[in-house]
């Protein structure tokens, strides 16, 4: 039996640990803001917090995540008022929308680290994140505006 806290609430998984937590949150618990999107951590569209820290779900097994706590976009913060979810929705950032949560999570996971970055270290923290709308100016503007208003 895993033990396991997402968004805070405690669960358990008795089943195989080497399952990806990408399956888990989406077809156990039905948190599906965490996209599938290459299954290789390439992309960046299934980021989520394991204690904190940014980790690509679709490469994270499962056991990994024992006794630790993760943090999906659905809990970055329930009613979508983290001050990056408001900057996202100012800057008007999505186009598709798909990479959206998990560009988000990466960001809110470089604001907790360094809470004033350059646009350098905004970019080289963003990097493994992929965005075929190619918005990358405007999420590197709704970082700073997050900065900004936090």
């Amino acid at each position: 039996m895993i033990k396991l806290r997402i968004n805070g609430q405690e669960k358990q998984f008795d089943g195989d640990g080497e399952m990806p937590l990408l399956w888990y949150l989406r077809d156990e618990l039905g948190l599906t803001g965490t996209k599938f999107g290459c299954g290789i951590a390439a992309c960046g569209a299934c980021t989520v917090h394991l204690d904190g820290e940014a980790v690509r779900s679709c490469q994270t097994p499962i056991s990994a995540a024992e006794n630790a706590a993760v943090t999906t976009i659905e809990g970055l913060d329930p009613q979508g008022n983290h001050p990056l979810q408001k900057a996202w929705r100012d800057v008007a950032v999505p186009q598709c929308g798909y990479c959206q949560a998990g560009q988000i999570m990466q960001a809110a996971a470089l604001l907790k680290q360094t809470p004033s970055p350059s646009d350098e270290e905004i970019d080289t923290a963003m990097w493994g994140n992929i965005c075929r709308c190619g918005t990358y100016t405007r999420i590197r503007a709704a970082i700073r505006q997050a900065v900004k208003g936090a």
